[in-house]
Protein backbone atom coordinates (compact mmCIF):
# COMPACT_ATOMS: atom_id res chain seq x y z
CA UNK A 1 0.00 0.00 0.00
CA UNK A 2 1.48 3.33 -1.07
CA UNK A 3 1.52 6.05 1.56
CA UNK A 4 -1.41 8.45 1.19
CA UNK A 5 -3.32 10.72 3.54
CA UNK A 6 -5.47 7.68 4.38
CA UNK A 7 -2.43 5.92 5.87
CA UNK A 8 -2.10 7.78 9.17
CA UNK A 9 -5.75 7.55 10.30
CA UNK A 10 -5.94 3.90 9.21
CA UNK A 11 -2.87 2.98 11.24
CA UNK A 12 -4.22 4.89 14.23
CA UNK A 13 -7.60 3.11 14.12
CA UNK A 14 -6.76 -0.45 13.17
CA UNK A 15 -5.09 -2.92 15.57
CA UNK A 16 -1.31 -3.04 15.39
CA UNK A 17 -1.31 -6.61 14.13
CA UNK A 18 -3.82 -5.97 11.35
CA UNK A 19 -1.36 -4.88 8.67
CA UNK A 20 1.07 -7.82 9.09
CA UNK A 21 -1.92 -10.17 8.85
CA UNK A 22 -3.15 -8.35 5.75
CA UNK A 23 0.25 -8.62 4.06
CA UNK A 24 0.44 -12.31 4.94
CA UNK A 25 -3.00 -12.85 3.40
CA UNK A 26 -1.95 -11.06 0.21
CA UNK A 27 1.33 -12.96 -0.10
CA UNK A 28 -0.23 -16.35 0.49
CA UNK A 29 -3.32 -15.76 -1.61
CA UNK A 30 -1.53 -14.47 -4.70
CA UNK A 31 0.77 -17.50 -4.65
CA UNK A 32 -2.13 -19.94 -4.61
CA UNK A 33 -3.89 -19.10 -7.87
CA UNK A 34 -5.33 -16.41 -10.11
CA UNK A 35 -6.46 -13.47 -7.98
CA UNK A 36 -7.83 -10.10 -9.12
CA UNK A 37 -7.02 -7.28 -9.41
CA UNK A 38 -3.28 -7.34 -10.05
CA UNK A 39 -1.42 -7.12 -6.76
CA UNK A 40 -0.20 -3.58 -7.47
CA UNK A 41 -3.82 -2.42 -7.96
CA UNK A 42 -5.35 -3.75 -4.72
CA UNK A 43 -5.32 -0.32 -3.06
CA UNK A 44 -5.80 1.74 -6.21
CA UNK A 45 -9.02 3.36 -4.97
CA UNK A 46 -7.37 5.13 -2.03
CA UNK A 47 -4.17 5.72 -3.99
CA UNK A 48 -6.01 7.59 -6.75
CA UNK A 49 -8.47 9.42 -4.50
CA UNK A 50 -6.94 11.12 -1.47
CA UNK A 51 -9.05 11.67 1.63
CA UNK A 52 -8.52 15.42 1.21
CA UNK A 53 -10.01 15.20 -2.30
CA UNK A 54 -12.87 12.79 -1.61
CA UNK A 55 -16.32 14.20 -2.34
CA UNK A 56 -18.31 11.09 -3.25
CA UNK A 57 -17.94 7.49 -2.08
CA UNK A 58 -19.47 4.72 -4.17
CA UNK A 59 -19.37 1.38 -2.36
CA UNK A 60 -19.14 -1.89 -4.29
CA UNK A 61 -19.00 -5.49 -3.11
CA UNK A 62 -15.78 -6.95 -4.55
CA UNK A 63 -13.73 -6.88 -7.78
CA UNK A 64 -14.86 -8.41 -11.04
CA UNK A 65 -13.70 -12.07 -11.06
CA UNK A 66 -13.15 -12.29 -14.83
CA UNK A 67 -9.62 -12.14 -16.30
CA UNK A 68 -8.50 -8.68 -17.43
CA UNK A 69 -11.43 -6.82 -15.95
CA UNK A 70 -10.74 -5.78 -12.34
CA UNK A 71 -8.59 -2.68 -11.96
CA UNK A 72 -8.93 -1.79 -8.29
CA UNK A 73 -11.91 0.57 -8.67
CA UNK A 74 -15.47 -0.46 -7.87
CA UNK A 75 -17.67 -0.94 -10.97
CA UNK A 76 -14.83 0.11 -13.30
CA UNK A 77 -13.06 -1.97 -15.92
CA UNK A 78 -10.74 -1.11 -18.83
CA UNK A 79 -12.41 0.24 -21.94
CA UNK A 80 -10.43 -2.33 -23.95
CA UNK A 81 -12.35 -5.15 -22.22
CA UNK A 82 -15.24 -6.23 -24.43
CA UNK A 83 -18.24 -7.48 -22.43
CA UNK A 84 -20.47 -10.09 -24.05
CA UNK A 85 -23.44 -9.57 -21.75
CA UNK A 86 -25.18 -6.69 -19.95
CA UNK A 87 -23.28 -5.57 -16.86
CA UNK A 88 -23.61 -3.12 -13.98
CA UNK A 89 -21.63 -0.43 -15.77
CA UNK A 90 -24.01 -0.65 -18.76
CA UNK A 91 -26.94 0.14 -16.48
CA UNK A 92 -24.93 2.89 -14.77
CA UNK A 93 -24.36 4.42 -18.21
CA UNK A 94 -28.10 4.23 -18.95
CA UNK A 95 -28.94 6.01 -15.70
CA UNK A 96 -26.28 8.63 -16.39
CA UNK A 97 -27.78 9.30 -19.81
CA UNK A 98 -31.26 9.70 -18.32
CA UNK A 99 -29.78 12.37 -16.03
CA UNK A 100 -28.10 14.23 -18.87
CA UNK A 101 -24.60 12.75 -18.62
CA UNK A 102 -23.14 10.76 -21.51
CA UNK A 103 -20.51 8.32 -20.26
CA UNK A 104 -19.39 5.93 -22.98
CA UNK A 105 -16.37 4.39 -21.27
CA UNK A 106 -16.43 1.61 -18.69
CA UNK A 107 -13.17 2.91 -17.19
CA UNK A 108 -14.05 5.19 -14.26
CA UNK A 109 -10.52 6.40 -13.51
CA UNK A 110 -11.51 9.97 -14.42
CA UNK A 111 -14.14 9.87 -11.67
CA UNK A 112 -11.55 8.77 -9.14
CA UNK A 113 -9.32 11.66 -10.20
CA UNK A 114 -12.19 14.10 -9.50
CA UNK A 115 -12.74 12.89 -5.94
CA UNK A 116 -15.03 9.88 -6.36
CA UNK A 117 -13.77 7.09 -4.11
CA UNK A 118 -14.70 3.84 -5.88
CA UNK A 119 -14.37 1.50 -2.93
CA UNK A 120 -15.06 -2.22 -2.92
CA UNK A 121 -15.77 -3.59 0.55
CA UNK A 122 -13.65 -6.65 -0.31
CA UNK A 123 -10.50 -5.79 -2.25
CA UNK A 124 -9.56 -9.12 -3.85
CA UNK A 125 -11.31 -12.04 -5.53
CA UNK A 126 -10.24 -15.43 -6.93
CA UNK A 127 -10.89 -15.99 -10.61
CA UNK A 128 -14.56 -16.79 -11.29
CA UNK A 129 -15.36 -16.95 -7.54
CA UNK A 130 -17.31 -13.79 -6.74
CA UNK A 131 -17.18 -12.70 -3.09
CA UNK A 132 -15.02 -15.69 -2.08
CA UNK A 133 -12.76 -13.40 -0.03
CA UNK A 134 -15.61 -11.89 1.99
CA UNK A 135 -14.95 -12.20 5.70
CA UNK A 136 -11.27 -13.06 5.21
CA UNK A 137 -9.36 -9.83 5.95
CA UNK A 138 -10.66 -6.78 4.09
CA UNK A 139 -13.76 -5.55 5.90
CA UNK A 140 -11.98 -4.03 8.94
CA UNK A 141 -9.90 -1.91 6.56
CA UNK A 142 -12.68 -0.83 4.22
CA UNK A 143 -15.12 -0.17 7.07
CA UNK A 144 -12.53 2.15 8.62
CA UNK A 145 -12.07 3.92 5.28
CA UNK A 146 -15.82 4.62 5.24
CA UNK A 147 -15.77 5.78 8.87
CA UNK A 148 -12.75 8.02 8.31
CA UNK A 149 -14.51 9.62 5.35
CA UNK A 150 -17.62 10.09 7.49
CA UNK A 151 -15.67 11.59 10.40
CA UNK A 152 -13.97 14.08 8.09
CA UNK A 153 -15.58 17.52 8.39
CA UNK A 154 -16.21 18.18 4.72
CA UNK A 155 -19.71 17.06 3.64
CA UNK A 156 -19.69 14.10 1.28
CA UNK A 157 -22.07 11.93 -0.71
CA UNK A 158 -22.20 8.20 0.02
CA UNK A 159 -23.81 6.13 -2.75
CA UNK A 160 -24.91 2.69 -1.59
CA UNK A 161 -26.34 0.35 -4.23
CA UNK A 162 -27.82 -2.99 -3.22
CA UNK A 163 -28.26 -4.78 0.09
CA UNK A 164 -24.56 -5.42 0.65
CA UNK A 165 -23.57 -1.75 0.32
CA UNK A 166 -26.63 -0.47 2.18
CA UNK A 167 -25.47 -2.26 5.32
CA UNK A 168 -22.62 0.27 5.42
CA UNK A 169 -25.07 3.13 6.11
CA UNK A 170 -24.67 2.51 9.84
CA UNK A 171 -21.02 3.61 9.55
CA UNK A 172 -21.95 7.04 8.15
CA UNK A 173 -23.07 10.23 9.89
CA UNK A 174 -26.26 10.99 8.01
CA UNK A 175 -26.67 14.35 9.76
CA UNK A 176 -23.57 15.66 7.98
CA UNK A 177 -23.40 13.69 4.75
CA UNK A 178 -25.86 12.74 2.02
CA UNK A 179 -26.56 9.00 1.89
CA UNK A 180 -28.14 7.79 -1.36
CA UNK A 181 -29.45 4.23 -1.25
CA UNK A 182 -30.96 2.29 -4.14
CA UNK A 183 -31.12 -1.12 -5.78
CA UNK A 184 -27.93 -2.50 -7.28
CA UNK A 185 -27.30 -1.60 -10.95
CA UNK A 186 -26.78 -5.26 -11.93
CA UNK A 187 -29.09 -6.67 -14.64
CA UNK A 188 -30.81 -8.73 -11.94
CA UNK A 189 -31.98 -5.76 -9.88
CA UNK A 190 -31.61 -2.48 -11.78
CA UNK A 191 -35.32 -2.36 -12.60
CA UNK A 192 -36.20 -2.61 -8.90
CA UNK A 193 -35.24 0.94 -7.95
CA UNK A 194 -31.88 1.75 -9.49
CA UNK A 195 -33.23 3.23 -12.70
CA UNK A 196 -34.74 6.63 -11.95
CA UNK A 197 -32.97 7.03 -8.59
CA UNK A 198 -30.91 9.95 -10.02
CA UNK A 199 -27.83 9.46 -7.80
CA UNK A 200 -25.52 11.50 -10.01
CA UNK A 201 -27.61 14.66 -10.25
CA UNK A 202 -28.55 14.42 -6.56
CA UNK A 203 -24.87 14.10 -5.64
CA UNK A 204 -23.98 17.19 -7.65
CA UNK A 205 -26.84 19.20 -6.15
CA UNK A 206 -25.54 18.38 -2.67
CA UNK A 207 -21.95 19.22 -3.58
CA UNK A 208 -22.96 22.59 -5.02
CA UNK A 209 -25.09 23.41 -1.96
CA UNK A 210 -22.13 22.62 0.28
CA UNK A 211 -19.84 24.91 -1.72
CA UNK A 212 -17.96 22.22 -3.65
CA UNK A 213 -17.29 21.65 -7.32
CA UNK A 214 -19.67 19.10 -8.85
CA UNK A 215 -18.42 15.93 -10.54
CA UNK A 216 -18.29 15.81 -14.32
CA UNK A 217 -19.89 12.39 -14.60
CA UNK A 218 -19.47 12.40 -18.39
CA UNK A 219 -15.69 12.04 -18.08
Amino acid sequence: MKKTDWSKPLRERLPEDYFPKMLQFINETYQQGKIYPAEDQIFRAIELTALSDTKVIIVGQDPYPQPGKAQGLAFSYPTSFKVNRPDSIVNIQKELLSEGFEKKESDLTAWAQQGVLLLNAVLTVPEFASNAHAGKIWEPLTDEIIKIASDDERPKVFILWGGFARKKAKLIDGSKHLILEAAHPSPLSANRGFFGSQPFSKANEFLIKSGQTPIDWSK
